[in-house]
Parts: structure tokens; sequence; C-alpha cells
């Protein structure tokens, strides 16, 4: 039986996603990656592997897959109710699959974005020195009924004893943590106030690709020079429109760029629903010591 997951049912939106893709954001190539990089590196570090392993990113609504070899699994992130067989499953913790078990999801009860890691990872096609599925990049970019994802199998003799950890803290936290973007300074003082003090809503025009918020931030701002983004620039519309950049984004963007997220503010941020509401909390950068 050939080491392989078998995708009975795709879900909402599952990839396979590793580290990110490096080295061509001069030709255009997003960077992808997981977009909770802290549950799916939790994922990894559970199983004892690499913390980019390739795992799979799984969107509000989970796949249905069957296992034609056996390995170990984790799940991590959004608690979207995983079951193996008739075997209810917790998150953060290392259980053993058997050959021909089927991993299924149910009602989402947290967070938006759940991690399947499994051991030794995935190995599907590399494409610029990534694993990870981007539009436009490499062949698929969501799971598709009958696909059947490669992975390097283990004797189920050697499969090692359950481990497991508590729940990470920012899948519940509303705060997302920003640094002032390049064009921060050009925000009047009000401006700056509201992005600080206002609550934020979610939109449901949100992707890999970007977040937008349903409220607006009215100002007199005008478009600037092409210039970089990457993911975690916030940029902010002639209209008002706040759309945080994320792992999917493009390279470049002529929207003024007011905010920078942090890492653990894009990992907050991917958690997030459409109607969930977060506070951006501002950080400053720290002098340099002489």
């Amino acid at each position: 039986m050939k080491a392989e997951v078998e995708v009975l049912h795709p879900g909402l939106f599952s990839s396979i996603q590793d580290g990110g893709r490096f080295g061509y954001r001069k030709y255009g190539v997003p960077q992808s990656g997981p977009m909770d990089n802290a549950a799916s590196a939790l994922a990894n570090l559970l199983l004892q592997q690499e913390r980019d392993t390739a795992v799979m990113e799984i969107t509000l609504q989970g796949p249905k897959l069957k296992f034609l070899c056996p390995t170990q699994i984790v799940i991590t992130g959004a608690s979207l109710s995983p079951r193996l067989d008739e075997e209810e499953l917790r998150n953060n913790r290392v259980y053993s699959v058997s050959a021909g078990q089927v991993l299924s999801f149910g009602k989402r009860i947290s967070g938006s974005r759940a991690y399947l890691s499994i051991k030794n990872g995935f190995k599907t096609e590399e494409v610029l020195r990534s694993l990870s599925w981007s539009p436009g990049i490499t062949q698929f970019s969501r799971l598709e009924k009958g696909m059947k994802l490669p992975f390097l199998g283990v004797n189920e003799k050697s499969i090692s004893s359950l481990s497991s950890v508590g729940e990470l803290d920012h899948l519940a936290s509303e705060i997302v943590e920003a640094f002032p973007g390049p064009e921060f300074h050009l925000l009047s003082t009000t401006e700056k106030n509201m992005l600080q003090k206002s609550h934020f809503s979610v939109g449901r025009n949100s992707n890999r690709m970007g977040i937008q918020f349903e409220e607006e931030l009215k100002n007199n701002l005008e478009p600037i020079i092409t210039a970089p983004v990457i993911p975690g620039t916030v940029q902010l519309t002639p209209s008002g429109k706040i759309i945080a950049l994320m792992r999917d984004c493009q390279t470049t963007g002529g929207y003024p760029r007011i905010l920078q997220l942090s890492e653990a503010g894009i990992n907050v941020l991917a958690q997030k629903v459409p109607g969930e509401k977060i506070r951006i909390k501002l950080i400053k950068y720290l002098k340099e010591v002489n």
C-alpha cells in the first residue's frame, strides 16, 4: 500500500503549505506559507520535525481524508471538531493512524484555520524550492476530490508514544500588533487615534491574499508610486478601505502602507472569521542602543 492520503471530500478550502517561497519576489512570486505560522509550527514540533515541514492548512470547513498507510498526525489551530473514524480528536495531541482510517471534520467551534501535520510531512511537487500551493504558481491551489497526497510512511512498530500541549494563547486574542507603516506619518492625528482606539470587523471579502475590514477610515491620502509590500502590510485605499495583505499577497502596491503587522499580529488575524472584531495595538520601533 502506497504512503498516501486520499481526498474523499475536499472541504471548503484546504491547501498544502510549508515555510514559504523565498527569493522570487522580484519576479512577482508571492511568499505563501501558512497563514498562522505559530499553529503550523506547533503541529510539526509535536511530531519532532522541522517547523517548516509541509502541512495541510484547513479553512473553516475541513476535508474528509483516508490514510492508505500507518502514520502519526497532529491537528492544531482552529477547533473544527475532528474525528478519526468514530473517535473524537483533540487539538495539539499526537495520534497514531492505521491504514484505512478516515479523518473528518465537523462543526467549527473556534478559529478559522486548522493545521494537519503528518509524520515526515506531505511530499507534494516542489516548485521554486517550496511545496506551498499558490494560485498561478503551482498546479493546484486547493484540495480536490480524488487527490492522493504522498507522504513518507512509518513502520507501525516505530510509532512513538502520544504527546500533547495546551492551546495557543493567540487563538482567542482580539489584539493585532502592528508597527507604523512607511506612510503612517501622512495620517492626521485623528486618523491615527481612530486606528488605535476603534474595533475593526473582518469582512467577507477576505482570503489568503488579503483581509479587508468592514469599517472605513476616511482620508485624503494620495496614491503612492508603486512600492514593495509584504505579508502583513496594511494598505489604505482612497475610498477608506483598510486591507491587511496576507501570505499570498502581491509583491508591489500603490496604496499608502499605513501599518505593518507583526508576525504575532498576522497569526491572530489569520484565525478570525468574517464578522469577528479586532483591535490594533501599535508597537513603536526600538531605538538602536549605541
